[in-house]
């Protein structure tokens, strides 16, 4: 089932024309959201990111979009589609009208879930190789940092991906700093010293990133570290892994040459599901 402003309809119902500012202009916005047992899954965090974004790009908040309402209408799609565990994509986008200037700044919502057949966030420790994916550079800027619809990067370095084998590619910044994963933010291993890149880097702002960051700062064998890293670092690590709401914690096996551990991983997807856990009713 699909969500669309309130209204559900089956997922092949054409709802939407070739005017949608989303489709013609990516004037959108989405959360990747994690359902368990019909609890959404650091909602809060979601809401707030979701919220802040719509400002950022001036999109006109309607007094209805309340944390309570959109959760409510989550878990009214979920229900319909007979779905307890999901995964859930929440897409805002500005309404038709317009040309780069839009004609309004109200906005219409969809709600698509896709049935999740794992409980919680379990950590896949197959050969996962990765590359760096140099054809196209990161913005270190604002809107970089935003889930937005602009995903051109991120579909042709999945295509580069796949064209050399490889299961997934970090994308640099204009100062050939490693930003991120193509789905996902990005952590460095190195001795008792866990690296994520900064904000201010270009990274996405997201929700397991803070999440992750919050544990390990509170981890009293690993000391959190937000500064730039640059690809020599990524050889010079004992582990790498990437993270997002849906996975969680993604280890990764190799880069060019360098193989890498996941004792790190394994501890921090632990503490992960624990808080993610709390969320859940008693």
């Amino acid at each position: 089932m699909v969500n669309y402003n309130g209204e559900l309809h089956l997922e092949d119902t054409k709802f939407l024309n070739h005017r949608n500012r989303g489709l013609r202009y990516g004037d959108a916005l989405f959360e990747s959201i994690r359902v368990i047992q019909n609890k959404i899954i650091f909602w809060e965090d979601h809401y707030l990111r979701l919220m802040a974004s719509m400002r950022i790009l001036r999109m006109e908040i309607p007094m209805d979009f309340t944390m309570e309402h959109l959760e409510a209408e989550i878990l009214k799609t979920m229900e319909a589609g007979n779905l307890d565990n999901a995964r859930v994509r929440l897409s805002v986008f500005r309404k038709d009208g317009g040309l780069y200037r839009p004609d309004t700044r109200e906005v219409s919502y969809i709600i698509e879930t896709e049935l999740l057949e794992s409980t919680f966030f379990v950590l896949d420790e197959s050969d996962y190789e990765i590359e760096l994916f140099k054809d196209f550079y990161v913005n270190a800027d604002l809107l970089s940092t935003l889930k937005t619809n602009n995903r051109m990067i991120n579909i042709v370095g999945s295509i580069f991906a796949e064209e050399n084998g490889y299961q997934n590619c970090l994308l640099l910044n204009g100062s050939k700093k490693v930003v991120e994963a193509l789905n996902g933010n990005l952590f460095m291993v190195q001795g008792n010293n866990i690296t994520t890149p900064p904000i201010n880097d270009g990274c996405l702002n997201g929700i397991v990133r803070k999440k992750l960051i919050e544990i390990i700062q509170k981890h009293e064998e690993f000391t959190l570290r937000e500064v730039s890293i640059s690809p020599f670092d990524l050889q010079k690590a004992d582990e790498l892994f990437i993270t997002n709401a849906i996975i969680g914690i993604r280890p990764i096996s190799k880069y060019r040459k360098k193989e890498f551990d996941f004792a790190v991983a394994k501890k921090l997807i632990g503490r992960l599901n624990t808080i993610a856990r709390l969320e859940l009713p008693n």
